[in-house]
């Protein structure tokens, strides 16, 4: 194999499983490393600049962070690094004169087509660089989604205010209560941009016989939260059913006990674990007495003159082909009726552009969604961006963030004459964390804990209170126990074959076997040759040439824990020990520096 280019900046920004799975790119160890000593205004601030909403996504983040941190490779339970945001927006100081000053105007003008976290991403972007923002909205506040359909009891209003506030208070303009109905004539306004952020507005309809006749107490899941988020609506009947299996669905049948629903279901017709809800979200629903049925499909709404009674359900079960695919085919038990008084519809969210003229010159593909760059967020028309939900279905609200920054880039190279291709490297800086011979500035003792649980409210006030938050949140010796739980995975070893002098020191005291001294060779032999052989691809090896004997040093990065045992036990100073910073390129200055290489 070659030598390992660690120079390269996305060498050990990989390794950093954590902020490398973040779309966002949230240095995650940094910040955990700052809660651990009490620095909660810094934390948040590294989290605002990557992630815009610490508040929110520490609440309702979905979380790919954490399949990826390195401490579920020695225990079960991964580091609660979403939990630990939450920490950082609860015990900060005022951070309000942190906030970027924006620059004078620059004359140009951008338009912001909906105001959900998208949109506010671009506009906390761009603001501060001088472009007068103006963020539409059919709702009264921004927030879009977030603030819609979130319920309160997991998401507060005050949090949103919060978030949105930092943003809006950069100078953008915000125009609450005004629906665009027209994109002709929004272009025709003469912004120098506009950025279309307006969600996936819809809910899936689920067209089975009796949808019609029994529509009174048939509810689209989405737009049921809302209304319920913005008080149209207070009740619902004591018999209640939620169809489907995704987040939206835990958070209607939540909602649903809070509002009256004394017999509530979730039915799906998946098998429990492959449900898209995320694994807490189920736990939360079952917790509060919902039970989840698997495997039925819903074949027809039953009515009585118009009146709902029930839904009808075939039982299946699900068979693999030779490649591996699923297929649900019924299972031969009879069909079931589950009685009900309303059911709410959550199967899935689409978008909708009835607004977007044909003739405007944004193509639209096959299945009615607009062509947009996935690299530069720009459609067919050159002055229209899309992000979040409106640019590739739904996903999620770290998506959303990461969108934004990507359309702002690109809005700010294009208006400032530059090629909207070129996407500037981030910027790393790579530096030692020796102190002296066997200490380190960083805690590089490995706790044992298993992952702390978060308080919650007590389950039978919780139910009565739709807007009392259930999550409580860590306090501030939970924090700190839960945070010394991460591996510091972003302090590196940095191998120097020169100093080295193969006593295999190192390969001795390595807890994991991830260091071998061997004969170079092909990957695939390689990797069966270490101490420990690695067959996970996806995993880099850190090769090093350059010793006296001719061999190399082969690292295995999968299952390394930076635990720094090797680096103190060198008696040449080869391995050392060192924090790596990477940042990423937003619309700015940055946008004119040259990438720096990471050593």
């Amino acid at each position: 194999m070659k030598p390992t280019d660690i120079s390269a900046p996305d060498y050990f920004h990989k390794v950093v499983d954590c902020q490398w799975a973040c779309p966002a790119h949230t240095p995650v160890p940094e910040y955990i490393r700052l809660i651990a000593e009490g620095r909660y205004s810094d934390a948040y601030m590294i989290n605002w600049k990557s992630n815009v909403f610490p508040g929110i996504l520490g609440r309702t983040c979905d979380r790919p962070c954490e399949p990826a941190c390195r401490r579920g490779r020695v225990e079960e339970n991964p580091v609660a690094i979403c939990r630990l945001k939450r920490v950082a927006a609860d015990f900060k100081d005022d951070v309000k004169h942190r906030m970027p000053k924006p620059l004078a105007k620059n004359g140009k003008r951008i338009a912001l087509v909906g105001g959900g976290p998208a949109s506010l991403a671009v506009a906390r972007d761009l603001a501060p660089l001088g472009y007068h923002c103006t963020v539409f909205d059919s709702d009264p506040k921004a927030g879009g989604m977030m603030r819609s359909q979130i319920p309160k009891f997991r998401l507060p209003d005050s949090v949103i205010d919060e978030e949105t506030g930092y943003i809006l208070n950069l100078g953008v303009e915000f125009k609450g209560g005004h629906r665009i109905d027209s994109l002709k004539k929004l272009l025709n306004e003469n912004y120098d941009a506009i950025f279309i952020g307006s969600g996936a507005p819809r809910g899936r309809e689920l067209d089975i016989p009796g949808r019609k006749e029994a529509a009174a107490n048939i509810h689209i899941g989405i737009e049921w939260l809302a209304s319920v988020s913005f008080g149209h609506v207070e009740k619902i009947g004591r018999r209640v059913i939620v169809l489907g299996g995704g987040n939206t669905a835990m958070d209607c049948c939540r909602t649903a006990r809070r509002l009256g629903g004394e017999d509530v279901k979730v039915i799906v017709r998946s098998g429990f674990e492959e449900m898209k809800a995320s694994p807490w979200e189920k736990e939360d629903a079952l917790h509060e007495d919902i039970p989840i049925l698997n495997y039925m499909v819903p074949l027809a709404f039953k009515h009585v003159n118009g009146k709902l009674i029930g839904v009808t359900f075939q039982k299946v079960k699900a068979e693999y082909d030779a490649k591996g695919r699923r297929n649900l085919v019924p299972s031969g038990e009879p069909n079931q009726t589950i009685p009900c008084d309303d059911v709410l519809v959550a199967v899935g969210q689409e978008n909708a552009f009835p607004w977007i003229e044909r003739d405007c010159g944004i193509e639209f593909d096959k299945w009615n969604m607009p062509q947009v760059d996935p690299k530069t967020f720009v459609s067919t028309n050159p002055k229209v961006f899309f992000g979040g939900d409106a640019a590739f279905g739904p996903k999620n609200i770290i998506w959303a963030v990461a969108h934004g920054h990507d359309a702002a880039l690109s809005i700010h190279k294009t208006l400032s004459g530059e090629d909207i291709n070129e996407r500037p490297l981030p910027e790393v800086n790579v530096f030692s964390q020796k102190m002296g011979i066997h200490e380190w500035s960083y805690d590089n003792d490995i706790s044992g804990d298993k992952r702390f649980k978060v308080p919650h409210r007590d389950k039978v006030i919780a139910l009565k209170d739709i807007k009392a938050e259930v999550e409580l949140g860590y306090d501030v010796k939970l924090a700190l126990g839960e945070a010394q739980r991460c591996l510091n995975c972003d302090v590196q070893t940095v191998f120097s074959a020169p100093a080295c002098i193969e006593c295999d020191a190192c390969v001795d005291i390595c807890p994991m076997d991830c260091i071998t001294f061997t004969e170079n060779g092909e990957e695939e032999d390689l990797r069966q040759r270490l101490k420990a052989p690695s067959p996970r691809h996806d995993q880099a090896l850190y090769v090093a040439e350059g010793l006296k004997t001719g061999r190399v040093m082969v690292k295995d990065e999968d299952v390394c824990l930076h635990c720094g045992l090797c680096a103190e036990r060198c008696p040449t100073g080869a391995w050392d020990m060192q924090k790596y910073l990477i940042d990423m390129t937003h619309a700015g200055s940055t946008c004119q520096s040259k990438a720096r290489s990471a050593a």
